[in-house]
């Protein structure tokens, strides 16, 4: 095996580069993955555009999948050739937060990509801990969305959703794909989604939206509330932009739950009329915070690539692009410039 490999290095906001770095160097408590497919996040677009990370340079990447090529000698379940996908939190097991298994609420917490090199590179070393093995009818590519998908799953279970509810997604981004797929296919009786793109609502109604709205319209929340006779038992919003949660909660039925999902940086002004239906519907609020349960990494990993594996969730449905690592740069400053659309874009390390 080459000592060296390819990788992209952030710099600087805006400043990423292909460059030849080492081939990571596995302690005796890690695996060498080679990476097959890794994905854009959300959360990385901000970060390598505009705020930059915690370190730098930086490899970022944190939605990845690849085999098993080379093992530590403490490595007691996983073998070269496994394959396996990888939670990208390293927790630091200790503090009171990751004693309770509130392992996204970490008091000292690593994760690839912000705080220490990440996927974006064709091997990473990972400690045995954070290995998921996938099913051989699990595509790289599909398993390589484990990490939104265990996302969506997260805040699914936030909202306490069940067999038999109605749902309302917000935000048609892939997080909230997953979330309508997931709810749809567990016994949601509608399913609405809401953009205000038209095109990513034509992907939720592919993943299984009873209903697309478009959240440009004036009379948004009474379409939700028309299509689920009054309001959605369950609603997601997977957007962050404060509209968006102000409606999502008045959309929530009496007795519903609202989950504040996407992340948004911005205040979040309760109009009265909303707040006195918050009230006198003794409706819930919750916030859901990334995909970590106990045990680690949690229900939401392991479900995830129980789902992507018996059919539950279609990640083809979600994937919009696959391309070579080379393309990095070019694409998040397409993303910077508003010139591309997506939903879910994976980089294919081996592929030129």
């Amino acid at each position: 095996m080459s000592k060296t490999m390819k990788a992209i290095r952030m710099y600087a906001p805006r400043d990423l580069r292909l460059e030849q770095v080492p081939v990571p160097q596995i302690r005796k408590d890690e695996v060498l993955i080679k990476v097959m497919a890794v994905g854009i996040c959300g959360s990385d677009i901000p970060r390598i555009n505009e705020l930059g990370a915690y370190i730098s340079p930086i490899t970022p990447g944190h939605e990845f999948a690849g085999e098993i090529v080379q093992v530590g000698s403490d490595i007691k379940n996983f073998k070269a050739g496994d394959r396996v996908t990888v939670p990208p939190i390293l927790p630091c097991f200790r503090c009171e937060y990751c004693e309770q298994g509130h392992y996204a609420l970490c008091k000292d917490y690593k994760y690839y990509g912000s705080r220490n090199d990440g996927a974006f590179a064709q091997y990473l070393a990972v400690p045995e801990p954070n290995l998921l093995k996938i099913a051989d009818n699990v595509t790289y590519e599909a398993a390589a969305t484990t990490d939104p998908l265990a996302n969506a799953l997260h805040g699914v279970k936030r909202s306490g959703f069940k067999p038999g509810d109605s749902a309302c997604v917000v935000g048609c981004g892939a997080i909230g794909l997953f979330a309508l797929q997931y709810m749809k296919a567990k016994g949601a009786t509608t399913v609405v989604a809401v953009d205000v793109n038209d095109k990513k609502l034509e992907s939720a109604k592919n993943c299984g939206a009873d209903v697309a709205i478009n959240g440009l319209d004036d009379d948004v929340v009474e379409q939700i509330a028309a299509a689920t006779d009054g309001g959605a038992d369950v609603v997601i919003d997977a957007s962050g932009f404060p509209i968006a949660q102000h409606n999502a909660i008045m959309a929530t039925a009496k007795h519903g739950t609202t989950v504040l999902l996407g992340i948004s940086h911005k205040p979040l002004e309760l109009s009265e009329k909303c707040v006195d239906q918050l009230m006198r519907g003794e409706q819930a609020v919750v916030g859901s915070w990334n995909s970590f349960s106990s045990p680690f990494p949690g229900w939401e990993w392991t479900h995830g690539v129980e789902c992507l594996a018996d059919g539950t969730i279609d990640a083809e449905k979600v994937i919009t692009h696959k391309l070579p690592l080379a393309d990095v740069p070019d694409i998040f400053d397409k993303i910077y410039k508003k010139e591309i659309f997506f939903n879910k874009i994976l980089f294919l390390p081996w592929v030129d």
